[in-house]
């Protein structure tokens, strides 16, 4: 059915899915390519040969050249899947664009494309609360007075922006009205294009997590102008589902040069850091010797490239469970991509909420710093030894990071449980994970994981405060430490001082 989401696959709060739409089925997440069809750059031709099946196009310049009067799909292909804006953009740039909401509406209910959006008002770069609120209340009040058109053409997938800017409250007020509005198929968040342009991802991450904490999981969502490769992976960690930008050909023009990591000004390249079908043809040099136009239009099909190997890296981030991982190793890539990610930390709760429990085949962790502390996982493990309750009045702590996991197989740690475990609790403690209940060593994802043979300061007192966490509300009479004296965790006798 039209505009039904199945998801195929979840880590973190990112998911794959399937988007049932007129003209076929798409997979998210899922780039769509801005094409301005008065330009002449890349055309959609371009993007088919690109690997792209989908694209985004504006409606309302179509409707002001009359370049669309019946179903766009013959215009542009009746295999490709077709979102339209609704000239938002333009009245964030230029301010009015003397068209209404109701026409634009009824208009693109008349050239049929697979997803449409009404004409919201864009919160941009407004430092005024007041005026802010303006926008999200218009835009509410927008998507109310055309609702007559959504009901009638529901075999178009309807968008209903939420904005708010960086007024987190009134992105929660703008998500929670929005989520009223069940008529809409797909959810999405407008204005960002600002902040990713002057690399505040931070605050960035923070807008998605308010919008996407106060709408259904069950419906896509889709962030404006994100065509950033650095800082896609983040958005689909939080629940972003498609994304739509003119970024490929607006760098291109400006000779920027994306990659997955970072942008370069092709002026300060000697080398390709790519092997795409234009970086494989051209060195940097030969490159800048070609026209102007030429060099433009391999320069976007570089930056789509660069963008659809982002996607794919991410979906497969996500399909090995590894997407906390992948967002470890992006975190360096730019100080505010790291700033991206350790806001990302924050929000361990949110992660942990709908992180799947279980996950097809089961793949060791990956742990490094005390960042991993906030991967689901461990945030899991620690929340369920510090509920467990205890059935002795003492507890014996082995000190394990010399030890082989699993734990209860290791001979020593059999020995002290043979001997001590009917009058104690026993415990294996480690980086990372704090306590292991020796009982339950071999389970997920106690004995599943990979760690650095050297263990920094910070992630030692960061363990030490998860040991002490752990036991707080177990009211030991006596803990014993065994092992503990050469242990990294030598400290641990100091953070129970009942022992």
């Amino acid at each position: 059915m039209i505009g039904d989401f199945e998801i195929k696959e979840e880590d973190l709060a990112g998911r794959i899915g399937i988007i049932e739409t007129r003209h076929g089925k798409i997979e998210t997440p899922v780039f769509f390519p801005v094409i301005n069809p008065l330009k002449t750059e890349i055309g959609v031709n371009d993007l088919v040969n690109l690997g792209f099946k989908n694209f985004i196009t504006n409606s309302f310049i179509l409707k002001k050249n009359s370049l669309a009067d019946g179903d766009i799909h013959q215009k542009f292909g009746d295999d490709l899947i077709i979102m339209t804006d609704s000239g938002a953009y333009q009245i964030l740039e230029y301010g009015d664009i003397n068209e209404t909401n109701r026409a634009i509406v009824e208009y693109q209910a008349k050239i049929r494309p697979d997803i449409a959006v009404f004409l919201d008002v864009p919160t941009g770069n407004k430092d005024s609360w007041d005026e802010a609120k303006k926008t999200v209340e218009i835009t509410l009040e927008r998507g109310r007075e055309i609702i007559d058109i959504v009901r009638n053409n529901q075999d178009i997938i309807w968008v209903h922006p939420i904005q708010g800017g960086t007024f987190l409250d009134l992105v929660e007020l703008s998500a929670k009205e929005t989520a009223k509005a069940n008529d809409y198929g797909m959810y999405a968040l407008g204005s960002p294009t600002v902040l990713m342009e002057k690399y505040r991802y931070s605050e960035l991450i923070e807008m998605i997590h308010v919008a996407k904490s106060n709408v259904s999981r069950g419906k896509p969502f889709h962030l404006f102008g994100g065509g950033t490769p650095q800082v896609m992976p983040f958005a689909v960690a939080l629940g972003v589902d498609s994304f739509d930008s003119a970024s490929y050909i607006i760098f291109a023009r400006d000779e920027r040069y994306l990659t997955r990591e970072r942008t370069y000004r092709l002026e300060e390249l000697d080398y390709f850091p790519c092997s795409c079908p234009v970086c494989s043809k051209y060195s940097p040099q030969e490159l800048r010797e070609l026209s102007k136009e030429d060099r433009e239009k391999l320069l976007a099909f570089h930056n789509l490239w660069k963008i659809r190997e982002e996607i794919n890296a991410t979906k497969q981030a996500i399909k090995e469970g590894r997407l906390f991982e992948y967002l470890q190793q992006k975190a360096f890539s730019h100080p505010s991509v790291y700033s991206a990610f350790r806001s990302l930390l924050t929000l361990s709760d949110y992660l942990e909420k709908y992180d799947p429990r279980v996950k097809g085949e089961v793949k060791g962790l990956f742990l490094f710093d005390s960042s991993s502390l906030a991967r689901p996982e461990l945030v899991r493990h620690v929340n369920y030894v510090s509920k467990l309750s205890s059935r002795r009045n003492e507890a014996i702590i082995i000190c394990g990071d010399r030890l082989k996991s699993p734990f209860f197989t290791d001979s020593k740690v059999k020995s002290i449980y043979s001997k001590y475990s009917k009058n104690a609790d026993i415990y294996v403690a480690i980086p990372f994970y704090g306590l292991i209940p020796v009982l339950s060593s071999e389970s997920f994802p106690m004995a599943q994981f990979e760690a650095p043979a050297h263990i920094h300061g910070e992630l030692i007192e960061e363990t030490l405060t998860l040991i002490k966490k752990m036991l707080d509300n177990k009211k030991y009479s006596k803990v014993s430490f065994i092992e503990c004296e050469s242990s990294v965790l030598s400290h641990i006798v100091s953070i129970y001082p009942s022992s």
